[in-house]
């Protein structure tokens, strides 16, 4: 969902930046390139160990919520280029459409109503449902039952390592559509194909 759909990853990079001036940690946004794909226990988990045990936690935590949501309230979240139009052709030719989002179930689905898209999904599987986060594949293989299809049928659109590592994993033919991270030659050989939008996954549907 982030950094695919809704071009959300870089209001998070800026308000990991602004809470690590206050907190006296600059830079610390760099850190995105590390947590892209998981849920917010293995991000906790990342930090305490990049940081030590010293290290404020809760603090950063809310310091970056509220420096989030006060960027959204004033300006939103973006949806990516060609998000709508490819929800709405895959709703439009039958296709059966999760999500599988390293995001809270709550945050998600307000921001993915918020959003406009929410509709166009048959279910979803977020990241307080499950025991393992990406680069594990246990969400992608929930993502498949909820949809009830097998893996080898869907097709996977990642934009982060750890969800182009979880898709494959769990059986998938993966998308890739890079968005802070672009997937170096051992990580594009677990993908099918490499796209620069969602624009250009309408024309891969057609041909296959």
């Amino acid at each position: 969902m982030d950094g695919l759909l809704l071009d959300s990853e870089r209001i998070v990079q800026r308000s990991w930046n602004e809470a690590g001036e206050v907190m006296g940690i600059p830079g610390i946004g760099g850190h995105i390139y590390n947590t892209l794909g998981l849920n917010r226990k293995a991000r906790n988990a990342y930090f305490q160990n990049a940081f030590g045990p010293d290290f404020l936690l809760e603090e950063f935590n809310q310091r970056t919520s509220d420096i989030f949501f006060r960027i959204v309230k004033e300006t939103g979240i973006p949806l990516k280029a060609g998000a709508k139009e490819l929800l709405r052709y895959a709703r439009d030719h039958g296709y059966k459409i999760a999500v599988a989002t390293s995001s809270s179930r709550q945050y998600a689905v307000k921001e993915l109503e918020d959003a406009g898209i929410w509709q166009y999904f048959d279910g979803g599987i977020f990241g307080d449902m499950i025991e393992n986060t990406k680069p594990d594949p246990e969400i992608y293989q929930k993502a498949c039952d909820i949809i009830r299809l097998s893996p080898v049928e869907c097709l996977a659109l990642e934009d982060a390592p750890a969800g182009i590592r979880s898709a494959h994993a769990a059986g998938l033919r993966v998308v890739a559509i890079p968005d802070l991270v672009q997937p170096d030659e051992k990580l594009l050989a677990l993908t099918y194909k490499k796209l620069n939008t969602l624009h250009e996954v309408i024309s891969l549907l057609k041909e296959e």
